[in-house]
This record gives C-alpha cells, sequence and structure tokens, in this order.
C-alpha cells in the first residue's frame, strides 16, 4: 500500500507540534476497529481518559478544569453582549 500521501500529512501535522497525546487521542478518535484496538493495548491509560473525558462535560474531568470551562463560557459570553 502506497502512503505516500499519509506521510505528506504526517509532516504538516508534524510541523504543527501538538502534544504527544493530543495526537494518540485524535488518533482513537478517527482509527478503525482493529487499529484502535492496537491503540487501546499500546496506551491503555490513554484510552481510559478519552472515554472518561468524552462521557464528561465538555471533557472536564476535575473542579479546576470545570472551573477553567466556566470561565472560558463566561468571557465568551461577556464578548457575545
Amino acid at each position: 500500500m502506497n502512503r505516500f500521501h499519509e506521510y505528506l500529512e504526517s509532516q504538516r501535522i508534524a510541523a504543527q507540534d501538538y502534544p504527544f497525546y493530543a495526537l494518540i487521542m485524535a488518533a482513537m478518535r478517527q482509527a478503525d476497529t482493529d487499529n484502535v484496538r492496537k491503540l487501546q493495548n499500546a496506551w491503555p491509560d490513554v484510552w481510559n481518559e478519552l472515554v472518561a473525558r468524552y462521557n464528561a462535560p465538555g471533557g472536564a474531568l476535575t473542579p479546576n478544569e470545570r472551573a477553567y470551562l466556566e470561565r472560558i463560557d463566561n468571557i465568551a459570553k461577556e464578548t457575545e453582549a
């Protein structure tokens, strides 16, 4: 299989300097069944966190994270007014 296009895309993505675990979580979100199983086996803690955050309002798991989301929401409301 020719993965030249994927290789070029990987260069573009790498140039953005995204955090490593953000890339792993994104890959988990987009993976087909076989590949998501491989990713789950390689990074079970990351998978568990992704599932927990997916099911938590706004992805926030801690009081500090919820407070952060509330501050962002308040700022957005202020700029709309």
